[in-house]
């Protein structure tokens, strides 16, 4: 399979899964579901399909997306690092040439970052006023459901798009 194949793949399989991820979750909560439902139309309407255009006009359907990846990690562990450099994180000694891995999904689930209902679906942490509550694209530590720096997801652009 040529790399370009593997990118739309992954890109498509990994989207179909936080799509599945998503409903499942807005069927639990009908009171999102009615929000993330009048949002679409009052913004798109019911006479045609969601443009690419329109996402920047849909904030709350941006917050149920961020919530699904960070309950629902399509990779909840990162590819595996090296640390370039001895360090300590959380009290733990880390040597230099350290494999590490990153448990995104528990980053996602850790009361510490999203307060005391961590394992609850509730989109509204990420609607902010006139502002972006987390970045999805390895700037905001809380929520990497594409890795971040160099060795990030190559498809992170087609996922969000999808």
């Amino acid at each position: 399979m040529s790399l370009v194949q593997e990118l739309i793949t992954g890109g498509t399989d990994s989207s179909s899964v936080t799509v599945e991820w998503a409903m499942s979750e807005l069927l639990r909560k009908p009171e999102v579901l009615a929000k993330v439902t009048e949002e679409l139309d009052r913004v798109v309407g019911r006479g045609r399909l969601v443009g690419e255009g329109d996402i920047p006009s849909l904030p709350y359907l941006d917050a149920v997306v961020k919530e699904t990846m960070r309950l629902h990690p399509v990779v909840p562990l990162l590819i595996p690092r090296v640390s370039r450099e001895d360090t300590a994180v959380a009290g733990y000694d880390i040597p230099r040439g350290t494999r590490v891995l990153v448990n995104v999904w528990a980053i996602g689930r850790d009361p510490a970052v999203w307060g005391d209902a961590a394992e609850e679906f509730r989109p509204e942490r990420f609607v902010v006023a006139g502002g972006e509550a987390a970045d999805v694209k390895g700037q905001d530590l809380r929520l990497l459901p594409f890795g971040a720096g160099r060795r990030m997801c190559p498809a992170h652009g087609l996922g969000l798009r999808m």
